[in-house]
């Protein structure tokens, strides 16, 4: 049963513009309404992810901090250590010393065995741009609009795994997480525009042919890359018909939900979860013998 953090949407709202997404104007044209909107779209993902066998820790939200309802900014987490992010923008740096105490909080209750930090100074914002490949056992690192470039070497050196850099070359797609997914059968859903040709032929040398999913700019931009897995279910926010096609091809049973009241903070099903639980247990065998074919 996997297990996942959420945070509380009570605190949510579109205040300000870090990414090119947002929109407070729209927010502020019916901030009840797109509250309410934003509470029934969470419980909609929650009531998801519980059916699809998930366990959820839920952190209170702050006032203030509208941001923090997208816990995958946090931290990155495997095999029980969580190495805490450090936030670009001054918008979010706040919830830095809350993440924190959360996750020592969840340390002492024996849900991690370590909360490690970056070095001083360096920038990169948790499992938004740090991503965990379990059938090729390694990360897969954005850098370039929020993370640095080196964060790449810290996760390795604290995990103990490979992570490769993935340059993100839009504004657009800011996060690693809006734009790349590794799916739970070897598959990588990303949408190439996002990426520097370095980055591309970086995807291409790991990821056989068959197993690369390229997402057009409709499902880009209906935020559907950035998916739960959980098993064979897909949990994201709504599909194009082509992409629920192709997915549902390769044997994977997709939930569609509107996280529209999301969309306008520049996030969605993904940005929303951190897995608490993942371990580097690795199905990497298979791969290889994909690529040699």
């Amino acid at each position: 049963m996997p297990h996942i953090l959420m945070t509380d949407p009570a605190h949510f709202a579109v205040d300000y513009v870090i990414n090119p997404w947002m929109q407070p104007a729209a927010w502020h044209g019916d901030p009840a309404g797109n509250a309410a909107a934003a509470r029934a779209a969470w419980a909609a993902l929650a009531g998801a992810l519980r059916e699809a066998g998930a366990r959820l820790e839920v952190l209170e939200g702050v006032p203030g901090l509208p941001d923090m309802v997208f816990p995958a900014n946090a931290a990155v987490v495997l095999d029980g250590r969580a190495l805490l992010a450090r936030f670009a923008l001054p918008q979010r740096q706040p919830e830095e010393a809350r993440f924190r105490a959360a996750f020592l909080a969840m340390r002492e209750r024996g849900l991690l065995d370590e909360v490690l930090e970056l070095e001083a100074g360096l920038v990169q914002e948790g499992a938004g741009d740090c991503l965990w490949d379990a059938a090729r056992g390694h990360f897969w690192a954005g850098h370039g609009p929020r993370s640095e470039a080196r964060a790449a070497g810290c996760i390795a050196e604290a995990f103990g795994r490979e992570a490769v850099a993935l340059e993100l070359v839009s504004p657009r797609f800011y996060h690693l997480d809006v734009c790349f997914c590794p799916l739970p059968g070897g598959e990588v859903l990303y949408h190439p525009a996002a990426f520097s040709p370095a980055a591309l032929r970086a995807i291409r040398e790991r990821v056989p042919a068959p197993l690369r999913i390229e997402a057009d700019a409709e499902a880009a931009a209906r935020f559907c890359l950035n998916a739960v897995p959980v098993g064979r279910r897909l949990v994201m926010a709504r599909p194009p018909a082509r992409l629920a096609a192709i997915l549902a091809e390769r044997g994977y049973r997709v939930t569609g939900l509107d996280l529209a009241p999301f969309i306008l903070a520049g996030g969605a099903a993904a940005c929303m979860t951190l897995p608490l639980d993942r371990r580097s247990v690795t199905g990497a065998a298979r791969v290889p013998e994909l690529a040699e074919g």
